[in-house]
């Protein structure tokens, strides 16, 4: 499986493709991390995020999209912006038919190092030794989307097989409201 793994963020988006399945050694496709002028407008910021991000779809060819899931923070335009660039990365996966997973800082952690609570250290020396890097990835944006490219392959693996066995696929459309019932009279 092919991930490409994105740590969302307006001023730094950390990006990440790997490529494996799980119980195998990782192969690194890219890595990098974009970035927008604090000063300029936020619409030309995700502009420029949606364009660089799609030249990232369409060079390494992904066939699964995992985001970080955005946490509620006590910086309100924090979250706003990582919101907004998470809607534009899903935008661009849905355009090309990619199914997207969110996983939580604490899901990644526990998937690379074994333990939620690691801190970035931890999880840059863990995603070195698994893809078997000759230094750490920097800046700690492309460590971060590194390890949640290495946490999809081992879980998304996982659900990739049980979808094989016979689950049905998720739902793209929402079914229709249901009828209202008529009521004609009380029953006793």
């Amino acid at each position: 499986m092919r991930v490409l793994a994105v740590d969302p963020g307006l001023t730094r988006c950390g990006v990440g493709v790997v490529e494996g399945v799980p119980g195998r050694p990782l192969t690194l496709l890219g890595v990098g991390v974009l970035t927008t002028p604090a000063g300029h407008e936020t619409p030309r910021r995700l502009l420029a995020i949606e364009t660089v991000m799609a030249g990232w779809f369409e060079r390494h060819r992904p066939e699964a999209v995992a985001i970080e899931r955005v946490f509620a923070d006590a910086n309100v335009s924090t979250v706003m912006g990582t919101a907004q660039v998470t809607a534009v990365v899903m935008l661009l996966a849905e355009r090309r038919g990619l199914p997207v997973s969110l996983h939580t800082p604490t899901e990644v952690k526990a998937a690379v190092s074994g333990n939620g609570r690691a801190d970035k250290a931890q999880v840059t020396t863990m995603v070195t030794r698994l893809l078997r890097l000759d230094a750490p990835p920097r800046p700690a944006d492309a460590a971060d989307a590194l390890a949640l490219a290495i946490c999809h392959v081992w879980r998304g693996g996982t659900q990739r097989r049980l979808a094989e066995a016979g689950r049905p696929p998720a739902r793209t459309t929402l079914p229709p409201p249901p009828a209202r019932p008529s009521v004609r009279g009380a029953a006793t």
